[in-house]
């Protein structure tokens, strides 16, 4: 078993700045693929970035590259998102996602593991 605890949602205006921790525990966070989703009220969980073990594999959503970076600690067994620019439409619940193989997925059926979740919330 794998848990996985976020933090660092909040409130900022648009244009502004928030990072997102992960930290996880249990199981080994060596080999697993760390990933974040988001979801918005009366939407479907979508995939925000992807990271591999080694963080030489990345795939961020169009929608957000260029604004958000994925990175993780492995010695911390944490994972973050840095998310700058951000806009109204980034508001959502954002959750850490676990998948115990060491390949890169958009598909949130493919993660084992998730948070509870933080909630971003981006004013006008």
């Amino acid at each position: 078993q794998v848990q996985l605890v976020e933090s660092g949602g909040g409130l900022v205006q648009a244009g502004g700045s928030l990072r997102l921790s992960c930290v996880a525990s249990g199981r080994t966070f060596s080999n697993y693929v760390m990933g974040w989703f988001r979801q918005a009220p009366g939407k479907e969980r979508e995939f925000v970035t992807a990271i591999t073990w080694s963080g030489t594999g990345i795939r961020y959503a169009e929608s957000v590259k260029g604004r958000f970076t994925i990175a993780r600690d492995n010695a911390k067994n944490t994972v973050y998102l840095q998310m700058n620019s951000l806009k109204p439409e980034d508001t959502a619940v954002y959750y850490c996602a676990s998948r115990s193989f060491n390949v890169l997925s958009s598909s949130r059926y493919e993660y084992n593991y998730w948070g509870q979740g933080t909630q971003v919330t981006v004013s006008s």
